[in-house]
């Protein structure tokens, strides 16, 4: 894969934008403890009750395309820290041969057919709750990003980077609003606001809009 090259599915905008500063962000030890008990528990039991789903999406993805049907990708999390987040595969092997690829979301020709019935439902994010178990990831948070893009971003979007003073998480206030079809200086707006609010209330009204996302089947993530 060539890693210099960056792929955008949508021209750049011929104005920088300025991200607001975060010039103090409380620590809320309490809410830190607590969502992270709470990350590990539903983490657990998802994981439990999808166990025999996701033995089988798996046996299908190997059956219907080339490749591992477990993809794993390297991620920038909290502090700038790397680490590797893990997914069904949805895309076909050597998607990204070209260069790193900003997604298209359904329209984008990488995508297996029966990737596109996993992102609809979100089942590709599942293999993620293992890294909540494992403290990379929070169930609620900003989406993790790789490191080329917010290189990327950032000459543009100053300020995206501010997205790593939290922990990213398996799903967020910009997943819920648009997801694959928010441009990053779209995305930041509401990663900002979702890191300024935080709080276990905004949590749960994040996880519960998530889960009328994936019944609705918008794909929107």
């Amino acid at each position: 894969m060539n890693t210099d090259k960056v792929i955008m599915p949508f021209e750049y905008p011929d104005i920088e934008f300025e991200v607001e500063k975060i010039t103090e962000l409380p620590s809320k030890p309490l809410y830190t403890f607590i969502k992270r008990l709470f990350d590990i528990a539903v983490s657990v039991i998802g994981i439990i009750i999808l166990f025999i789903p996701m033995v089988i999406v798996y046996i299908i993805i190997a059956a219907t395309s080339e490749g591992n049907p477990i993809y794993r990708q390297e991620r920038l999390g909290l502090n700038g820290k790397s680490f590797y987040i893990y997914k069904f595969r949805t895309m076909y092997e050597n998607a990204e041969k070209d260069g790193a690829q900003w997604s298209k979301g359904e329209e984008d020709e990488r995508i297996t057919p029966i990737g596109k019935v996993l992102r609809r439902i979100r089942f590709d994010e599942v293999p993620q709750l293992f890294n909540c178990i494992s403290g990379e990831l929070s169930l609620v948070g900003p989406r993790p990003e790789r490191e080329v893009f917010y290189k990327e971003f950032e000459t543009y979007v100053h300020g995206f980077s501010q997205r790593l003073l939290v922990k990213p998480g398996i799903t967020g206030l910009a997943q819920i609003n648009g997801g694959y079809m928010l441009k990053p200086e779209e995305k930041i707006v509401y990663d900002i606001e979702y890191i300024k609010t935080r709080s276990l209330m905004n949590d749960l009204k994040i996880l519960l809009s998530t889960v009328s996302v994936v019944i609705r089947g918008e794909g929107s993530m």
